[in-house]
């Protein structure tokens, strides 16, 4: 319409100005001149409200149009590796939220210091221990676990995950312990109250000096978000006001943190403004040392920043002493009862409730893992301590990944690395002191324990990782969540690479929690709990099922291979693969496409025969069910395995890729084109790879044996026993070494400053697989059962024996054991997946 009167108007002004009208219409025109005048001022106004209007109306169609064409000129997508699967999350499940959620929201959930409380939720009051420690006849600070603190010995004796453990920390001149419990009174807040009991007491052999015979402790207490803290009176008046702090939140309203000891007769203090709670440290022994250089003594100062946010208490008696500290929320309530709350988490009442929650622990455990009174006393005391460090061991972390971008990608000029999205992890750590922090393929083992233990605790942490997943069903493989953890990380190792995967050994546990809802080993609840849970589980545990099966497929249908290792190197003996979690454990020397590992098959097979069981039981569609039936049934076809890996004249199965042994690390002059040359010890080729079975016996070559691939009946079965009991080959007094001593690689270096990892020494996780698996062959009717059977005894009591000795000798459980005399070695307090000894003393096996 608009354009019609647009071409009237021009019609009409065009023939006006070149034709007279008739004189009949001149007159018309004269007489009716006002109102036409009118008309037309009417019509020009409108013709450019219309005009205007059309222009406008125009410039929307063109921009819908453009945006519709090219959305992504004005508004640039996420790139995909940072966006999350679209599923609903398992943290929103019923099970974890209301009375669960809240029972566990405080906890021992800062495994990385030597005690520490936080609640499970981001910018979280935080509270801790320091102290000062003697050694070499210097003064040290005491905070953050740390293996060059020389301790004799520290860890969790008992934990139960939920409300109370136990832990000895023992110095060179005096013992600490800390006992920490939860309590829920109908008056306390959001989560409940909470004490920790720390006692001291000085070493026998200590001379009666004042120094040596004073401990000087220090407890702190921080808000993450910043929010300012209050000092109570009790800073000035211990025995006549106990409280030492206060503050109010929204999680739990208006706190108190009080303090009741005998023994303590003052406290000091100092107060921080400051986000870096990680560097708490050294801001206390910063104040400490300007005390010392002025007046002579190591006592805070007795001051504090503006609204801090931070409050550390001194805390100074002779030995031996003990002092409790309390946590109570919801402080302002006419009806709190904070004097009968805090009188209940104190003195010889705290003393009742930790010694009943002890018991509780001990008849727990006995019920869990029924240890066979035949192995004693003492591997029972160790079974506790791995249980309780595990559990102990559990964090709770929150921040963002650094991931890297594919070499293609324009999104950040000049840097190769984009941030995950904000996320939180609930999860156990291998180790406090070297990895505080989550790693994807150990949790699969952490959980075979943790599991049988608590249900719930197991879901809730396998629940946080999946939730990780992004839209291609990738999981980072290591997370190192908020500034805390990534204080222990060189930043050499914080980038996660999307393009590589870790072992899906949470597969483990779920066929495990599968196999026994099938023999109705769960309580009714509990039973409906995890079909719920794997129902919801099941789009992600599919993606990432998927993004396995297509992302690290090889060339061969039904053949995988690790993908992330350097093909490039001029430094690595054999170039490494640690997205297969065995380093360096040595695969094909030159690393490509052509490559085929076993281990990596095996683990698909897991993993597609668990997912056609959760489809099966959660009576899922047809189709699906065949799909991964079909599947499994491909990977476990022995004929096409033994085509692909089999070596027959060892009986072994071995990775196939582009190979040769001739390979070493030599010292060679690098141009550097100055009068300084440079000494480089770098790799050397002496003979061109070809295509072949790559011969490294070790872990890797009993992988189908582990997951039961292999017939009962077959002549393979009974070469594997060999290989596992051949003394010249796998088999030590200690447990089974990584690598073959006949491997060209056995106990070789990797570069110039990598010591062999998984080239020798013996681990504690692979270890309890082939224990598992040599226990089901045992039991499987067939021509090798009773040698199955002899191999299987003499393993177990091996490792027992080792592991259970060197606690002794130690006080801890070690990251791997030497295969020559089966010391403890890497790191120490390792009782991540060594913890799995537990389950091997209790005959407690994975399904095979």
């Amino acid at each position: 319409m608009a354009g019609a009167s647009r071409g009237s108007t021009r019609s009409r002004a065009s023939k006006s100005s070149t034709d007279n009208p008739p004189i009949r219409n001149q007159i018309l025109l004269r007489k009716d001149k006002t109102r036409n005048n009118s008309l037309i001022r009417i019509f020009n106004v409108n013709l450019k409200f219309l005009l205007g209007f059309g222009i406008i109306a125009f410039a929307i169609a063109l921009f819908f149009i453009y945006q519709i064409i090219n959305p992504m000129a004005e508004k640039p997508q996420k790139p995909r590796v940072i966006t999350p699967l679209p599923a609903p999350k398992l943290m929103d499940l019923t099970m974890f939220q209301g009375e669960h959620r809240e029972s566990l929201y405080w906890g021992t959930y800062r495994p990385q210091v030597y005690f520490g409380v936080r609640a499970r939720t981001p910018q979280s009051l935080v509270a801790g221990l320091m102290w000062i420690g003697v050694k070499d006849g210097s003064y040290f600070m005491r905070h953050v676990c740390q293996d060059s603190d020389g301790l004799k010995q520290y860890g969790w004796t008992s934990h139960n995950g939920r409300d109370y453990g136990h832990q000895v920390l023992i110095e060179q001149t005096m013992t600490l312990t800390t006992s920490f419990l939860k309590s829920k009174d109908h008056s306390s807040g959001y989560g409940g109250d909470w004490a920790v009991r720390i006692g001291a007491q000085s070493d026998e052999s200590v001379p009666d000096e004042e120094m040596l015979n004073t401990a000087h402790l220090f407890f702190y207490v921080a808000d993450e978000g910043g929010t300012s803290l209050t000092l109570g009176g009790g800073v000035l008046d211990i025995h006549g006001d106990s409280i030492l702090a206060s503050g109010s939140r929204s999680d739990v309203g208006d706190w108190q943190l009080h303090l009741f000891s005998e023994d303590v007769s003052g406290v000091h203090y100092s107060g921080f403004k400051t986000p870096h709670i990680h560097n708490l440290s050294d801001l206390v022994q910063a104040n400490l040392a300007v005390q010392a250089r002025k007046f002579g003594h190591l006592l805070l100062a007795d001051t504090s920043d503006d609204s801090p946010n931070i409050l550390v208490f001194q805390i100074s008696a002779r030995t031996p002493f003990k002092a409790d500290i309390v946590f109570l929320s919801r402080t302002s309530t006419r009806d709190s009862r904070v004097e009968e709350r805090a009188s209940r988490l104190t003195g010889t009442s705290l003393t009742s409730l930790l010694s009943e929650k002890q018991k509780e622990f001990d008849n727990k455990f006995k019920k869990c893992f029924s240890l066979s009174d035949e192995l004693g006393l003492e591997p029972v005391t160790v079974g506790k301590a791995a249980l309780g460090n595990m559990l102990g061991g559990i964090g709770y972390f929150f921040g963002q990944s650094k991931i890297s971008l594919p070499s293609t990608s324009t999104l950040n000029a000049g840097d190769n690395s984009v941030l995950y999205w904000p996320a939180e992890l609930y999860t156990a750590v291998p180790s406090r002191p070297f990895f505080p922090r989550g790693f994807l393929w150990d949790e699969g083992f952490h959980q075979l324990l943790i599991w049988r233990w608590d249900l719930y605790i197991s879901l809730d942490i396998i629940g946080h990782w999946l939730d990780l997943m992004n839209i291609d069903g990738w999981i980072p493989r290591e997370l190192i969540l908020g500034a805390e953890a990534l204080s222990k990380v060189p930043e050499e190792f914080v980038l996660q690479h999307p393009t590589n995967g870790n072992p899906p050994t949470l597969f483990l546990s779920l066929r495990d929690l599968i196999s026994k809802l099938k023999k109705e080993k769960f309580a009714a609840a509990e039973a409906r709990d995890i079909s719920v849970f794997l129902d919801r589980a099941f789009v992600r545990l599919e993606a990432w099922f998927k993004w396995f099966n297509s992302t690290q497929a090889g060339k061969e249908l039904g053949s995988y291979y690790w993908h992330g290792r350097d093909t490039a190197t001029i430094r690595e003996l054999n170039p490494k693969t640690l997205s297969s979690g065995l380093d360096d454990y040595p695969r094909a020397s030159h690393p490509n496409k052509d490559e085929r590992h076993v281990d990596l098959r095996c683990w698909m097979h897991l993993a597609a025969d668990s997912m056609h069981s959760i489809a099966e039981l959660l009576k899922m569609e047809k189709d699906i069910q065949k799909e991964y039936s079909l599947t499994a049934k491909r990977l476990s076809d022995f004929e096409l395995l033994n085509q692909m890996h089999l070596d027959s004249a060892n009986g072994a199965y071995c990775d196939y890729g582009n190979h040769t042994e001739k390979v070493h690390l030599t010292w060679k002059i690098a141009e550097t084109g100055s009068n300084y040359p440079r000494r480089e010890f770098v790799r050397e080729v002496l003979e061109k790879p070809v295509l072949q079975l790559v011969p490294h016996l070790g872990y890797v070559s009993l992988f189908p044996f582990i997951l039961g691939l292999i017939p009962p009946d077959s002549w393979i079965l009974e070469s594997q026993l060999d290989l596992i009991s051949n003394r010249s080959i796998l088999w030590t007094d200690f447990g089974l070494r990584s690598l073959s001593k006949t491997s060209s690689m056995y106990m070789k270096r990797n570069t110039e400053h990598d010591p062999p990892y998984w080239r020798g020494p013996i681990w504690i996780p692979l270890n309890y697989l082939i224990v598992s698996s040599l226990h089901h062959y045992s039991q499987e009717p067939g021509p090798y059962r009773e040698k199955a059977k002899t191999v299987y005894n003499e393993l177990r009591s091996n490792l027992i024996r080792n592991i259970v000795g060197n606690y002794q000798r130690t006080g801890y459980l070690w990251e791997q054991y030497d295969q020559k005399k089966g010391k403890g070695k890497g790191a120490r307090l390792f009782t991540g997946w060594t913890a799995t000894v537990l389950l091997i003393m209790a005959e407690a096996y994975h399904e095979v």
